[in-house]
């Protein structure tokens, strides 16, 4: 069944570097912008989706189930009609902020022309 289908990752590390592990983690063009994201606070996939400006429904869907699976963000679902879903970060995704504001100041003296 398709709901039951596991989420495999493309890299198989062949061995022990700490470095492939995590980028296993937090590869691809838009993980990195919903750990982003998550660091301020709960949202929900509408917001999610809104907000990052270009990223497919079914592309979100599949990250955020990815970094589910790796234990980077837990996912809430309230007992409401219509269904409300909210995406946080976990202490493992939180203990990211470090790495991420780095990445982020690397592309302010990096990537950006003044």
């Amino acid at each position: 069944m398709l709901a039951e289908k596991i989420i495999s990752k493309k890299i198989e590390p062949d061995c022990d570097c700490s470095i492939i592990g995590s980028i296993n983690i937090i590869s691809g063009k838009w993980k990195p912008v919903i750990i982003w994201m998550l660091l301020s606070g709960p949202r929900r996939f509408g917001e999610l989706h809104k907000t990052i400006d270009g990223i497919a429904l079914k592309v979100l869907s599949r990250h955020l189930k990815e970094l589910e699976a790796d234990g980077i963000i837990n996912r809430k679902v309230y007992a409401e009609v219509p269904p409300k879903v909210e995406y946080t970060l976990t202490e493992k995704g939180m203990s990211l902020n470090d790495v991420m504001q780095q990445l982020a100041e690397w592309g302010k003296k990096n990537t950006i022309a003044t």
